[in-house]
């Protein structure tokens, strides 16, 4: 096949995938598909069969790919152009952009056509140069000079500006292939010796200097760093394509580094740019408004994009548009509606752009030829390369536009100028001995740099282009798919907002029915989050906020409840990939709501936390937090927490304590200890010990609760009447390695998978304890070694109200601690069942036998001990008191079960700063006397 003919193939190639991205357009805002909808892309691909038959004709041996990429760039620009035109304050610059294309064709034939030889080019350099810089300077001419979003880069003449610097980096470059050709045995040696370096004179260095400072004038007196960026990197590969020598690469990229410093400490929009490319959400709505916009569209557009239509970045769908997002921003745009592949297709087709036009250098026949398509090449490359690196962050933003592809008649003519060239010097007659005019100017076209040395200096060039695009890829994999969740989830992200606030949240109820949440729907279409029950489980539900995010289910089941996750059909998947609005998922709890406000109620007045399980599966009846709260007043509720200097880490109402703060057990952690040590056979219930009010163990004090002396006493008697000094001595005889084994075994230490954030219970590291920090650990007080030098792990016991809940459910369940968890099953907005709770055993913590033992202990508790308040008639109940000492105040516990021999309910509640473990263990009665009867055992 000729290169014609696979031109022809590749241009019909790529045409379904310009007029398929017209056609979902039209289809997104309802319109049918016809000749008018779709004239523009059909339009675009004629122009481009014009200019292959051009190419057919005036260049027959040029490079077959260089036409199609440009083909698919511009009319993948054209269409997102025409996508966010209507949100524009020029809605008719899509069709503008459509007349610059035809216009740009117009141009690239008219270069094949008269310029027959780019050799001949070489004859007028310094005047090329002479032209090239005054164009590039131009703008700083007062009067017709303009100046734009900060950058003084326009020429406005009449109601017509253009910017002149698009022209000038080509003629620039025409000039350097010239002077470069002619001078490149000279640039190549180096004469002046540094002990065993050679380095170039002044003489061999002035052009690179002379470059840098003409780019620093575009800086100082025009401020666009991009197009001095991209001027000074052109000049440093057409230098190294020329001469091979790496040394200029150091200097020139010294010089970049020299420039941009002195540019950050000289020019306040520099610090600027600077300070939004590290944190653009420091002023989010600000200086960093276009880069965070960005961040939020892209991280929307995840893998496989919104659709075509569908994204923010543009406009539309409730959120302004990103300002120029037709030009500087239009990747953004890209990126969110086709996700991370287009994105990266989009980076995949520059860069095939930089592998045709290096090949089109490599095949030229002259050194000009060779150098031009190289240099413009280059121009392409690292445009793109610079405003991608910026709009994704990975470089600082610099004010340049996409070839191709933004928006802007300078630019697209530009690209067009700089393919018609790349055409004609890759065209098999370019440069041939007849036409070679002058061999003092022009080095003989049989010996281009060395076809070896060109080759190699082209690769390395071309490898290092390709980690620049790896570079972009990465990052946006970064943003796009790994963070991307984190960057939906920002309370301040108003994409979410916007587009949370149109669709249906799904419902989240108890087990018994009691709607907790639910999405109502407004006049303007939008839906608004409401919690019917009030403030009935209030920490477990949580809440969503367009102002602070989401907490508690309303966030771990985020996805579900908007209907992105645990689908239940396939019907569901297929209308979450196509974007199509359905309401959300239905999420049920395992609470019952007439045990939750039991729950509430017994902490009513206090501070502290209650949660009731149900031991045999793992489910979670009721977990309530005090102080509480509304979710309907959230906003308020937040405010006014922060006016307090409170948050949700410290003593807020907003603060989860049953499962987020961490307490000394007290005397309830007396059950791990006692299972461990009936366990190991290291003590029995009749086992005899003495229980004065003190005594010493470990060489320092271990003292019973208002120093009780009690005698002596069974090991039963003792857990009887909670004495820390019995529990003391067991703990010496149970050793610290054995009771940190039986606390992990009981959930201590260990990260248990939840359906709420959960903090980890901890016990110190055995070998940091001493034999005193053991006794206190065995009666449920950490008594703070751990602040010592020598003892790096944390104190211990330290527990939630859940883990001491799974502690009970251990010894209530035969030994066997079951899997916690809070949500029962997932609905879809039909009503078919997508997930459904399964219990699984979490860890055997004892035997069957000795968790009998343990409830047959603990009922005496109830029936004669610290705990009588928690009896309830006709039910056995076993359980344990707690009192967690602190200066001037004590937290009081109680862990219970019921019935002990079959039991259905465990209780576990913390009263902070209460007024006795009675009191504790009354409310826990009245909870578990609720949780009997709504199951029929009472």
């Amino acid at each position: 096949m000729t290169r014609r003919n696979i031109e022809l193939i590749l241009l019909l190639i790529a045409s379904p995938l310009v007029i398929l991205m017209f056609a979902m357009l039209a289809i997104n805002e309802g319109q049918a598909l016809n000749m008018q909808t779709l004239g523009v892309p059909v339009g675009i691909f004629g122009a481009f069969i014009v200019a292959h038959i051009a190419t057919r004709i005036l260049a027959p041996e040029a490079d077959p790919a260089i036409l199609p990429i440009s083909f698919a760039l511009s009319g993948i620009g054209i269409a997102f152009i025409t996508r966010v035109a209507p949100f524009s304050d020029s809605p008719n610059m899509a069709i503008n952009q459509v007349v610059w294309l035809f216009l740009g064709v117009v141009l690239m034939i008219a270069v094949m056509v008269f310029l027959r030889n780019p050799d001949r080019l070489a004859n007028y350099k310094y005047t090329l140069a002479i032209v090239g810089v005054i164009l590039l300077l131009s703008p700083m001419i007062p009067g017709i000079g303009q100046e734009i979003y900060g950058s003084r880069i326009w020429l406005h003449v009449g109601g017509f500006s253009f910017q002149p610097g698009e022209i000038a980096k080509i003629i620039i470059v025409l000039f350097l292939a010239g002077y470069l050709a002619q001078n490149r045995e000279m640039l190549s040696v180096f004469t002046w010796h540094v002990g065993p370096f050679r380095l170039p004179d002044i003489r061999t260095l002035l052009p690179l200097l002379l470059m840098w400072g003409v780019a620093m004038l575009i800086v100082v007196f025009e401020k666009d760093l991009g197009s001095a960026l991209v001027f000074f990197l052109v000049f440093l590969v057409m230098l190294y394509v020329a001469t091979g020598k790496k040394f200029y690469l150091v200097i020139g990229l010294g010089l970049v580094a020299i420039g941009g410093v002195g540019a950050y400490f000289a020019f306040d929009h520099v610090q600027t740019r600077v300070a939004t490319w590290l944190n653009p959400f420091a002023d989010a709505q600000n200086t960093g408004y276009q880069l965070v916009q960005t961040i939020y569209s892209l991280a929307d557009g995840d893998l496989f994009g919104t659709g075509i239509g569908r994204g923010m970045a543009g406009g539309g769908n409730g959120i302004t548009r990103i300002p120029v997002v037709e030009s500087d921003f239009i990747f953004a745009a890209i990126g969110e509606e086709t996700g991370l592949l287009g994105a990266a297709g989009l980076l995949l087709l520059y860069l095939c752009f930089a592998i045709r036009g290096f090949v089109t250098a490599a095949r030229a026949k002259s050194d000009v030829s060779s150098l031009i398509g190289a240099g413009l090449t280059s121009i392409i490359v690292l445009q793109a390369f610079i405003i991608v690196g910026g709009v994704t962050r990975l470089i600082p933003l610099t004010g340049i536009t996409l070839p191709f592809v933004s928006q802007g008649g300078s630019s697209l003519l530009a690209a067009f100028i700089i393919v018609g060239f790349l055409l004609r010097c890759g065209d098999e007659g370019t440069g041939s001995s007849s036409e070679i005019m002058n061999t003092t100017t022009i080095i003989s076209a049989n010996s281009v740099l060395g076809r070896v040395s060109l080759g190699k200096r082209l690769t390395h060039t071309m490898i290092v282009f390709s980690l620049m695009f790896a570079a972009l890829v990465a990052n946006l994999t970064l943003i796009m798919v790994v963070q991307a969740s984190d960057y939906q989830n920002m309370a301040a992200n108003n994409h979410t907002m916007a587009r949370e606030s149109k669709t249906e949240r799904g419902t989240i109820s108890t087990y018994d029915g009691a709607i907790l949440a639910q999405s109502v729907k407004n006049d303007d279409g939008t839906y608004s989050r409401v919690y019917p029950a009030g403030d009935l489980a209030s920490h477990v539900v949580g809440y969503t906020s367009s102002k602070y995010g989401t907490s508690g289910i309303e966030a771990s089941y985020n996805d579900t409840l908007k209907g992105e996750k645990n689908f239940a059909s396939i019907t569901d998947v297929v209308n979450s990939l196509s974007g199509v609005g359905t309401p959300g998922n239905d999420v049920t709890l395992s609470i019952n709501s007439q045990i939750q406000q039991a729950a509430q109620d017994a902490l009513a007045n206090d501070s502290g936390a209650c949660v009731v399980m149900d031991p045999k599966t793992g489910a979670v009846l009721a977990m309530a937090s005090a102080p509480t709260y509304d979710a309907a007043d959230i906003d308020q509720v937040i405010a006014d927490a922060a006016s307090s200097g409170a948050n949700s880490t410290s003593s807020s109402e907003l603060y989860n304590r049953a499962t987020q703060a961490l307490y000394a057990p007290g005397s309830t952690f007396k059950i791990i200890s006692l299972a461990c040590a009936l366990q190991e056979g290291i003590a029995t219930e009749t086992t005899m010990f003495e229980s004065p009010s003190s005594m010493d163990i470990g060489n320092a004090a271990v003292t019973n609760f208002e120093k009780h002396n009690y005698g002596t006493i069974s090991l039963a008697r003792a857990t009887e009447l909670s004495s820390n000094v019995v529990f003391g001595q067991l703990g010496a005889q149970i050793g610290a390695e054995n009771l940190v084994n039986y606390a992990k075994l009981f959930g201590f230490n260990m990260d248990i998978d939840f359906d709420l954030p959960l903090a980890t219970s901890v016990m110190p590291d055995a070998k940091d304890m001493t034999t005193w920090e053991t006794a206190w650990a065995a009666a449920g007080e950490p008594v703070g070694e751990s602040k010592t030098t020598n003892h790096p792990s944390p104190a211990g016991p330290q527990a939630t109200v859940l883990e001491m809940a799974l502690a009970g459910c251990g010894i209530a369940n035969d030994g066997a601690i079951m899997q916690p968890y809070l949500v029962d099953g997932i609905y879809n907005a039909d009503g078919k069942r997508s997930y459904t709770a399964t219990p699984k055993k979490l860890s055997q913590a004892v035997s069957a036998d000795t968790a009998s033992r343990v409830r047959t202990v603990l009922e005496g508790v109830v029936n004669n001990g610290t705990g009588t308040s928690a009896q309830i008639n006709g039910v056995t109940v076993a359980g344990k008191t707690g009192t967690a000492e602190h200066d001037g105040y004590n937290d009081v516990w109680f862990v219970g079960m019921a019935p002990s021999e079959n039991c259905n309910v465990v209780v576990a509640i913390v009263i902070e700063k209460g007024q006795s473990s009675e009191y504790a263990a009354s409310k826990a009665r009245d909870v578990m006397k609720t949780a009997l009867e709504v199951q029929g055992d009472l």
